[in-house]
């Protein structure tokens, strides 16, 4: 095969399709849509701002440093593409085939909103009986000293097309301390702290202790804090909970739900607050709260997409 070059073309635009015409016959199908439509806007990109062999050069040490700073508790790639806007896009892209695919002509209720995994979520939490506390240390407090709000969790999870209760999903719940850190952020604190996983009974019902989340700045040394410091943004997050809920015969869901009070709601460094996963932290209500002693009680029922 004849060696292809820059200097080969002029004007440039013919440059970037002879990048994807290199490709061998057995290439991936998938992969080569993807990857020739990478190059596509790569290059449009780099004629755009007519980028600089400098900047160039700082965009790969960037993700040089953050690929060495990622590890199995803390994605820094991740978090790049969050600040981007890159993930948040990613999932609203998934959720509307997803509901799309699961529409009823008999109608039914929207499933659930998903939201980004963001980067610090692991495997491997605790699985914990419905009910069960998954903080592990009531003593940390926030910044000025206050501990956190106690809460008790609860509701139900159905078929978003049916109302059929999913027995035995399995749900996957974290959140920060109040001092605003992820328990692998944080060495004072004990391993999956914050963090457990529990399983519907045969009603679909599902309920844990926790606590009310605190609002927190995403972390700034690495390539992600590097670019808001370049475009002058706030690293700060909603207060939020993560869920990552699966079941057998129905689509993975991964969605966080946002305290409504918090104010920072509409301003998320990684875009990923929702109106419809907004929900409101209210004084205990139902008897199993209150036999808690929490300080706060929320019921979110969550609706899950058939896996077609």
């Amino acid at each position: 095969m004849t060696a292809i070059t820059i200097d080969d073309f002029s004007p440039l635009d013919p440059y970037t399709k002879s990048c994807q015409q290199v490709s061998g016959p057995n290439a991936h199908p998938r992969a080569k849509l993807v990857l020739d439509s990478l190059m596509k806007h790569l290059h449009a990109f780099a004629r755009e701002v007519s980028l600089t062999n400098d900047e160039w050069l700082a965009a790969c040490d960037l993700l040089i440093r953050s690929g060495k700073m990622s590890d199995d508790r803390r994605n820094e790639l991740i978090l790049i593409s969050d600040v981007l806007g890159l993930e948040s896009l990613v999932d609203s892209i998934a959720y509307e085939q997803a509901a799309s695919s699961s529409a009823k002509p008999n109608g039914g209720v929207e499933a659930t909103q998903s939201a980004i995994l963001g980067p610090f979520y692991r495997t491997g939490a605790p699985e914990y009986q419905n009910g069960s506390d998954i903080v592990l240390d009531h003593t940390i407090k926030s910044p000025s000293g206050k501990p956190g709000e106690t809460c008790f969790m609860h509701g139900t999870i159905t078929d978003a097309s049916t109302g059929v209760p999913v027995v035995g999903a399995k749900i996957d719940v974290w959140h920060t301390g109040p001092n605003g850190l992820y328990e692998q952020q944080d060495p004072n604190q004990p391993d999956f702290n914050y963090r457990g996983k529990f399983t519907t009974d045969e009603n679909g019902y599902y309920s844990l202790r926790c606590l009310r989340p605190t609002a927190y700045p995403i972390p700034y040394d690495g390539g992600a804090g590097d670019i808001l410091k370049l475009l002058d943004r706030s690293p700060m997050r909603p207060a939020h909970i993560h869920f990552l809920i699966e079941a057998k015969g129905y689509r993975q869901l991964v969605t966080q739900i946002f305290d409504s009070k918090c104010e920072y709601i509409g301003a998320d460094a990684v875009f990923a607050d929702k109106s419809a996963l907004t929900v409101e932290f209210a004084s205990p209500s139902s008897e199993q709260a209150k036999k808690t002693g929490v300080d706060t009680e929320i019921r979110y029922d969550i609706r899950l997409v058939a896996d077609n």
